[in-house]
């Protein structure tokens, strides 16, 4: 009692100062014409504000002066993530390039592993007189633009992007907070009162969307956090950021892999990310898609807190959640309606699931109706 007691006036501060600043941002948004576009991926209508991310933005800065004595790696921190914020947001008015806003992600990634000192410090090591202690900032970069983007993909359903954030920031704050980084635990809390504050305008039906803007602040955010919050062995350095962010970074690869089997361009969008399949493969209605991708996302979450205290129960109860996550991905065809080795694997030693017009381990006949 004495911890939430604490932690309040962090979340509730930032809150309120998102939840008085989103209304005010939907005008803006509305007299600037920064609407999001319909096309045959969307699942909204009509005119609907996409700079949202403005009202988390700002109510993260201004609760972080409030709060917190910024040392020389948040400033890094803050000053990547006004870049990261400033290319999306560009992006939600102006439709600019997918490679220029890259180039914002880049430029906040380097800001953060040179000027902050932030890297993973897995790769650091000389090997034969030669220093491959370079490798770790590569790594570094690719994990800080990854996480960016798994973000921004999976922001495909109203209030799927910040549920999802505000799970996987709660799941690293209680974490860092259990690991003596009082510091890491107070960003979280007030990262975590500003994406809440937005929810309310952003669940489903939405009013506003997060946008680019928010989705890759919230992704940068979500990667820098876990690069300072878990520095202890290899396992924990890299596993924990990797199990609490399993669905939008498990969505992502999937996507790519996906892509690259049907030949098209890894850029190139289409309809068959995580929240399409089970809302439109397995018709479910889109309040309860997203609410199903946030208790997976939990369960996930719980994982990682399991095993920072209990590294063997933690491990198997991954083990049986990717299992469980492997057969969901043959079953709908995630990857492609042939790709099932599991299941073919099974059929082979056991002779089931039979093959029929109407089987369900068939990905390719799954064609709900929702």
């Amino acid at each position: 009692m004495r911890i939430l007691t604490r932690s309040l006036p962090y979340v509730l501060i930032a809150f309120l100062i998102s939840l008085a600043l989103t209304p005010l941002v939907k005008k803006i948004g509305f007299s600037i014409d920064a609407y999001a576009k319909e096309n045959n991926r969307t699942v909204h209508h009509g005119h609907i504000v996409r700079i949202g991310g403005l009202a988390i933005f700002i109510a993260f800065v201004v609760s972080m002066a409030i709060f917190f004595d910024a040392d020389r790696q948040i400033d890094a921190i803050l000053i990547g993530g006004l870049i990261v914020f400033v290319g999306g947001l560009i992006d939600d008015i102006h439709d600019i390039r997918p490679i220029v806003k890259l180039a914002f992600q880049i430029v906040a990634a380097l800001i953060v592993i040179f000027y902050g000192d932030i890297h993973l410090d897995v790769i650091n090591m000389r090997f034969f007189n030669i220093d491959f202690s370079p490798i770790s900032f590569l790594v570094t970069l690719l994990w800080i633009v990854g996480v960016c983007n798994a973000i921004n993909l999976i922001d495909g359903l109203d209030g799927l992007s910040c549920g999802i954030s505000t799970i996987v920031i709660s799941a690293i704050g209680i974490i860092a907070y259990f690991m003596r980084r009082i510091d890491l635990a107070v960003i979280s809390l007030i990262l975590v009162g500003s994406i809440l504050g937005f929810l309310p305008y952003n669940f489903h039906p939405a009013s506003i969307f997060v946008g680019d803007s928010g989705a890759l602040f919230m992704g940068y955010m979500i990667a820098c956090l876990s690069l300072l919050g878990f520095k202890t062995t290899a396992f924990i350095t890299l596993g924990f950021p990797i199990v609490i962010l399993f669905v939008p970074l498990a969505d992502t690869m999937l996507a790519i892999i996906r892509r690259k089997l049907k030949g098209q361009k890894i850029s190139e969008a289409d309809k068959s990310h995580l929240h399409h399949v089970i809302m439109f493969k397995l018709g479910f209605s889109h309040r309860n898609t997203v609410l199903t991708l946030y208790f997976i996302t939990f369960l996930f979450g719980c994982d990682a807190i399991l095993t920072f205290f209990h590294e063997k129960a933690g491990l198997i109860f991954l083990f049986v959640l990717c299992l469980l996550a492997w057969i969901f991905i043959e079953l709908t065809g995630m990857m492609g309606p042939t790709v099932h080795p599991l299941i073919g694997l099974c059929r082979r030693i056991t002779g089931h699931p039979k093959k029929s017009d109407d089987a369900f381990f068939e990905a390719n006949k799954i064609n709900h109706r929702g």
